[in-house]
């Protein structure tokens, strides 16, 4: 099913090169003659893209020197792999629309990793706020799926269950989804996934293994059935309180006011100086003092 592509941090725009305005390394030559690195970067700098390129630069350096060691590059691989599986035959293609490459993905995965880590250094963690979150966790699910156009398709397909057709059969017959090929099967998913419709989530939790929804579920995709393949026991709360604070800073990531706050902070004590006088603005709105943070 179709999934919203991610969007990191970090600005994916022409990387500037930051070079001291005197430089004259030539960038290109035309008939009309030759545009050097310094008429580059004075032209970037007074543009908003520029900007933004410099402000990300900046957020990463410090980023990286504060949490660069608590972002390991199995967790970045782990991810890029996730999303890879969900789009298959897709995701070069998706990559390309969105005007990225395989290493600038990974790059964009880290540093939201990276910014993640800030959150959860900079914002507090109740007891309340993870037993609240433990109400909604739900572990790490593994589901087939088929989607149909139209309710009378998805009930034929339950039907075909009910009479001890394979689902992968059924998939190939049925189903709209590019993962038809795979019997419906989709990359694991939790609670905190903001890319699969609720409908769908709330259906596949309450399955068992090997259990399927014995009515079509209605969802934006259109009407799906959802077999479950592999669905791990909740546990206890004491067991996942690492994993609950990791889920409450993702949401918190989503929240601007919160967001501002810790970016705000991160810049404060990476001492940032801007040496190019032009520039000397580009961070007032977030060295501003900070609006609480949750």
């Amino acid at each position: 099913m179709k999934k919203k592509w991610l969007v990191g941090a970090a600005a994916l725009l022409l990387s500037v090169s930051l070079v001291a305005c005197g430089s004259s390394k030539t960038v290109a030559t035309t008939s009309g003659g030759k545009i050097t690195e310094s008429q580059y970067y004075n032209s970037m700098k007074k543009t908003p893209q520029g900007k933004t390129v410099l402000q990300t630069m900046i957020l990463n350096k410090v980023l990286n020197k504060e949490y660069g060691d608590k972002v390991k590059s199995s967790q970045v691989d782990d991810q890029f792999n996730q999303y890879k599986s969900q789009y298959g035959s897709q995701f070069k293609a998706l990559l390309s629309q969105q005007g990225l490459t395989e290493k600038s993905l990974k790059e964009q995965i880290k540093d939201n990793l990276l910014l993640k880590q800030a959150v959860i250094a900079n914002t507090s963690f109740s007891d309340k706020d993870l037993q609240n979150q433990f109400k909604k966790y739900q572990p790490k699910v593994t589901v087939n799926e088929i989607t149909t156009k139209n309710q009378g398709d998805a009930e034929k397909v339950i039907s075909g269950l009910e009479n001890g057709q394979k689902f992968s059969d059924l998939a190939k017959k049925y189903s709209t989804d590019a993962n038809k090929k795979d019997g419906g099967k989709m990359a694991p998913f939790d609670n905190t996934d903001t890319s699969l419709d609720n409908n769908f989530k709330n259906a596949a939790f309450k399955l068992k293994n090997g259990e399927y929804t014995k009515e079509p579920v209605k969802t934006k995709a259109g009407y799906q059935v959802i077999q479950m393949v592999n669905h791990p026991s909740k546990g206890k709360y004491e067991d996942h309180k690492a994993e609950l604070k990791d889920q409450l800073a993702t949401e918190r990531m989503s929240d601007n006011t919160v967001l501002h706050a810790v970016v705000s902070k991160v810049l404060k004590d990476g001492d940032v100086k801007i040496q190019d006088k032009d520039l000397q603005n580009i961070l007032a709105d977030y060295t501003s003092t900070p609006k609480a943070m949750k």
